[in-house]
């Protein structure tokens, strides 16, 4: 009947497929506003090509001219431990500031230019040198502390074969610690279709690790190493009877430890809130989102500055070399560090006995034995605080 005929033709038909519940994207970031890009805020791009702008003109010239003074000026027999730290530091901000092409275009034209391996590349070796650049400047402040509040130890163990040796295993864990920059580094597209080179994290909690990690070994430890270094540097100073030197070391250090704080606190302010934003839900999460995205461009360049200020703190510490030496300033400045150029009068020596002694008698006379002829006045050789490398060279 009518009822089989129906049935038989919608037997024909062709059968709906089953509906299955749509498959989830693949997540190479974690969710954001689409419309919010680390180029989304004009001011901080604007910001941002200003500082990358005078890092290169000023950190560039600056650092090939200490790289240059160190290798070239100075003979190897005169370079000393301090030279070797003033060295690798000079060659780890060169390399950064060498980058800011790369840096300056992205934010000039809000576009990545380059391949994606183009994007890990720059932005590891930029990490691995920010890294380097930041312990050695720990490394020099340990320095200095130890041969203001420890001098016969400084003096025994400051060796050229131990600091080679540390200022490799600082290479090292540079190395290693920028991984994450290298591995979390992708290109997205932004609503126009522009390339943009970001991290991208999978899960929130790859976000917290990579910037919590990031803050802690580059500025929070390094930081609070700093500080306590020069305060105990400006503790030994105080009272002392050089206060013309003392009172410019003093100016020195706090200038050190004020640039170091405002370079990088911008960059790990940003670091904090966007770890906020992984943690936060809902609406705080949105707005943090919006914070560290619209801060990253500016902090980040602002950060580049801190690799271009130390040739000026060395000409700031140099003082009247440089109208005696020209060029040659800052090799004459570091030779003078390494006990070639400052000669030290009786009375100096003198001096030197009366603010180390008690402090290492039997160290010195230990050394005395196997010192010989350097047994007269070895006590006086060492360097007072306030008119030595430790205080005149800078980070």
């Amino acid at each position: 009947g009518p009822r089989a005929h129906l049935s038989s033709q919608l037997g024909r038909l062709p059968r709906p497929l089953p509906r299955f519940p749509p498959a989830e994207p693949q997540r190479t970031a974690l969710p954001v506003p689409a419309n919010v890009t680390l180029l989304t805020s004009s001011v901080s791009s604007m910001t941002g090509i200003v500082f990358l702008l005078l890092a290169a003109l000023i950190g560039l010239p600056g650092n090939l001219f200490v790289v240059w003074s160190i290798l070239w000026k100075m003979k190897p027999s005169s370079r000393s431990v301090t030279c070797l730290l003033v060295l690798n530091l000079a060659m780890a901000d060169g390399a950064v500031l060498l980058l800011t092409p790369f840096f300056i275009l992205f934010l000039t034209f809000k576009t990545w230019f380059f391949s994606l391996a183009v994007c890990k590349g720059v932005y590891y070796l930029c990490c691995v040198n920010m890294y380097a650049s930041i312990f050695i400047i720990m490394l020099m402040s340990v320095d200095r502390c130890l041969a203001v509040s420890r001098p016969y130890l400084s003096q025994a163990i400051r060796k050229k074969r131990l600091v080679v040796k540390i200022l490799a295993a600082l290479w090292a864990a540079a190395i290693l610690l920028a991984v994450p920059a290298f591995v979390y580094r992708q290109l997205l597209s932004d609503p126009s279709g522009w390339q943009i080179c970001e991290p991208c994290h999978a899960t929130p909690g790859l976000a917290v690790f990579h910037f919590t990690m990031e803050t802690v070994v580059a500025f929070v430890v390094p930081f609070a190493v700093i500080v306590g270094c020069y305060s105990t540097i400006l503790v030994r100073l105080r009272g002392r009877r050089w206060h013309r030197r003392g009172a410019r070391t003093g100016k020195l250090i706090a200038a050190v430890v004020l640039c170091f704080a405002a370079l990088w606190v911008p960059y790990h302010v940003v670091n904090v809130l966007q770890v906020a934003s992984n943690i936060a839900s809902g609406r705080a999460a949105e707005i943090l989102g919006h914070a560290w995205k619209a801060g990253r461009a500016g902090a980040t360049a602002l950060a580049f500055l801190s690799s271009s200020i130390n040739p000026v703190l060395y000409v700031f510490a140099a003082g009247d070399l440089i109208k005696t030496s020209g060029a040659k300033f800052i090799a004459q400045f570091f030779e003078g560090a390494s006990g070639e150029v400052h000669k030290k009068s009786p009375s100096q020596r003198d001096l030197d006995k009366d603010t180390v002694a008690g402090e290492g008698v039997e160290i010195g006379q230990l050394q005395a034995g196997g010192e010989g002829a350097k047994q007269d006045g070895a006590v006086g050789q060492l360097t007072p605080p306030g008119q030595g490398p430790y205080q005149a060279a800078s980070p």
